[in-house]
């Protein structure tokens, strides 16, 4: 909730503000609020103050992608997809992070990782920001069309609802079938995520060397490969490390290559990012709930056929999407000539 509500307010300030100071605050907002976690004494307390960390949270992640394509605009694939890759590297160190101090108790891993945002904070701060993006920057028809965000917000609740849904669900499911043991499971679920880190790192060169059409299109078809060998051999451990790794490294780089696609084809403002990021955030939290109602109701077989069917309607949204582009563009020619 506090990432939805981040995320809309993030948008309206970077399309009215100087981006780099607002993220720099936003990230001394972090601070104060990850350094009062330890000391809230009742639930409701704690509660607002995780609102205000998520807020804050959703507002720097739509202002560090919007500012990324205003800064690089149409060559913004690789940066992109390098944004992302540290935001699994972060995801990766923070609880490692958190475990070495933790012996001291629990209140440590929170200050150090406080600590460790101040520099970062201060050093945006500074920072010249970019000017703000408002209209099409070259004369071309770029412009923000309201059918294209919705695609796209639609796309981007797909994937993450997949992405979450798997990667969350995945231990509960290799356990529940059998498939392998409790701890061999937890490996199995960092795998999951490491594969999906690592493609990230991975995407970055192709990022210089593919179109973002071509990429999801590639991704699509690996993560379609991925969970047939899933649902092909349900009762094999291979295939069950086999299409988990297959199907982190497919999905890796949809998400910021998707950025990429929407700034090659429409003017991205941070209100329209912050579009992208509440469709993004819905699906976090959507598709693992779905995910696990029905887990309880069907049973553990689901986990991999709703990641089928997002896998599919993420293509058939996908497909759509580059129709209209293609049609807006044809439009646009006309209206030239």
């Amino acid at each position: 909730l506090g990432y939805l509500l981040g995320s809309f307010v993030g948008g309206r300030l970077y399309d009215r503000m100087a981006g780099h100071p607002v993220i720099g605050n936003l990230l001394l907002v972090m601070v104060a609020s990850v350094f009062l976690v330890p000391y809230m004494p009742i639930l409701w307390l704690l509660v607002g103050v995780f609102v205000m960390i998520g807020a804050a949270e959703g507002a720097v992640d739509v202002g560090g992608n919007t500012l990324l394509v205003w800064v690089h605009r149409d060559k913004v694939g690789p940066y992109m997809n390098g944004l992302h890759f540290f935001f699994g590297v972060g995801a990766f160190l923070s609880p490692i992070i958190i475990g070495l101090f933790i012996s001291d108790g629990i209140a440590w891993g929170y200050w150090v990782l406080a600590v460790m945002i101040i520099p970062v904070a201060i050093w945006f701060r500074l920072l010249p920001s970019p000017p703000i993006q408002r209209t099409a920057y070259d004369g071309s028809a770029k412009v923000s069309n309201p059918v294209l965000v919705a695609l796209i917000a639609v796309f981007f609740f797909l994937y993450v609802s997949l992405e979450a849904g798997y990667g969350g669900w995945i231990y509960t499911y290799a356990t529940k079938l059998d498939l392998t043991t409790a701890a061999k499971a937890a490996y199995l679920t960092s795998a999951y995520w490491g594969a999906l880190t690592l493609g990230r790192l991975l995407s970055i060169p192709l990022a210089t060397r593919l179109t973002p059409r071509v990429i999801i299109a590639g991704d699509l078809s690996g993560a379609l490969i991925s969970v047939f060998i899933l649902l092909l051999w349900p009762q094999s451990q291979l295939a069950m490390w086999v299409g988990t790794l297959g199907l982190g490294m497919s999905i890796a780089s949809i998400f910021p290559t998707m950025l990429s696609l929407a700034e090659r084809n429409m003017t991205v403002t941070g209100q329209i990012t912050a579009w992208f990021f509440a469709g993004a955030s819905t699906g976090g939290m959507i598709g693992p709930w779905l995910m696990g109602q029905l887990f309880e109701s069907i049973g553990p077989h689901v986990v991999v056929w709703m990641v089928l069917a997002g896998v599919i309607l993420a293509a058939a949204v996908f497909a759509a999407l580059l129709v209209w582009v293609n049609r807006s563009n044809r439009q646009s020619e006309k209206r030239v000539l």
